[in-house]
C-alpha cells in the first residue's frame, strides 16, 4: 500500500513527544503544545512520538509503559483529535502490521537496527520507516541498513543519529555523521534527547544530562541534519522513563524557536 511522502525538504522535520505514552493526560498536554507550535510555525513538519513498550529497560524493575493495545488507542486519539501524524517503535515482526494501521511512521530502535526480519516487516507496511543508528555503528554503515529497507520495498526512509558509545555509560555525537548519512540520500534526524543519555548510569536505570540538549540540537542542524527528535514531558522528573534527558514541556517552545533560527539561517 502506498502513502504520500511525509518528509518535506522545505520544512524542518520535528519528531516530538513523551518517551513513554504513559497516560491520556500526558499525551493530551504534549499534543496541545505541539499543535500550537505547528500553528505558530508553518515551516515545522511535526510528528508526535510516543512508545507503548520500553522493551530495553536497564533492569526488570523499569516500567515498560502502556502495552500495544492501549498505546495504539492513545496514538489514534492524538492523530484524530490534534491532526498530528504519529510515530512509535516496534520491537518484533508481528507488531509491524497492527502498528501500521494506526501510525504514519514505524521506528526501529537503535539496538535493533541490524535485525533484518524486523526491518523487512516494517518496510512491507508501506509506512515511513525511521531507523535509529545503533550506538555501535559508523554512519557509513547505515547504507546496509537502508539497503535492507529499500530491498524490502520501503516507500520512505529516515535515518536517526542518537549518539555513539564512548567508554562506559556515556555517549558522544560525531557531527561528521550528518553529511555522511545525508550522502546516502535519506533525511537525517538528530535525536537530541537520547544522545545525552548516560546509559545505565542511574543505578539500574539510565541517567542523562538534559542541559546539553539545546547546544547539541543547534549544532546538529548547523552540521546538516534534516530534522530533530526531541522527547518532552510536562514533568520529566516524574516520567516513567528517560526523565533526566527529556526536555520540560514548558521549555520546548523557546528551544524550537532557537532551532528554527539555526535551520532557517542555512536556507537564506
Amino acid at each position: 500500500m502506498g502513502h504520500a511522502m511525509l518528509y518535506q525538504e522545505a520544512k524542518l522535520l520535528l519528531i516530538a513527544g513523551p518517551c513513554s505514552l504513559e497516560s491520556e493526560t500526558v499525551c493530551r498536554r504534549v499534543a496541545e503544545v505541539l499543535a500550537g507550535l505547528r500553528e505558530k510555525y508553518p515551516e515545522l513538519n511535526l510528528v508526535f512520538k510516543g512508545s507503548f513498550d520500553k522493551a530495553n529497560r536497564t533492569s526488570l524493575e523499569g516500567e515498560r509503559g502502556t502495552g500495544m493495545e492501549q498505546g495504539l488507542e492513545l496514538l489514534a486519539l492524538v492523530r484524530r483529535e490534534y491532526g498530528l501524524p504519529v510515530l512509535t517503535d516496534i520491537h518484533e515482526r508481528a507488531q509491524a502490521a497492527p502498528v501500521a494501521e494506526v501510525c504514519d511512521v514505524l521506528q526501529i530502535p537503535a539496538f535493533l537496527c541490524r535485525q533484518t526480519d524486523l526491518l523487512l516487516a516494517a518496510a512491507a507496511t508501506g509506512r515511513v520507516v525511521n531507523v535509529k543508528k545503533g550506538q555501535f555503528l559508523a554512519p557509513e554503515d547505515m547504507r546496509h541498513v537502508s539497503g535492507k529497507l529499500r530491498e524490502g520495498g520501503a516507500n520512505e526512509i529516515w535515518l536517526t543519529e542518537r549518539g555513539t558509545t564512548f567508554g562506559y555509560r556515556n555517549l558522544v555525537v560525531d557531527m561528521r555523521g550528518f553529511p555522511l548519512m545525508n550522502a546516502l540520500g535519506f533525511p537525517t534526524v538528530f535525536d537530541a534527547t537520547h544522545s545525552v543519555q548516560l546509559p545505565g548510569g542511574g543505578d539500574g536505570r539510565s541517567s542523562g544530562r538534559r542541559e546539553f540538549v539545546p547546544p547539541l540540537a543547534r549544532a546538529a542542524l548547523a552540521a546538516g541534519a534534516s530534522g530533530l527528535f526531541l522527547e518532552t514531558h510536562p514533568d520529566p522528573d516524574q516520567a516513567i522513563s528517560d526523565g533526566p534527558n527529556m526536555v520540560p514541556l514548558a521549555d520546548l517552545p523557546a528551544l524550537i524557536e532557537e532551532c528554527l533560527a539555526v535551520w532557517g539561517s542555512l536556507r537564506k
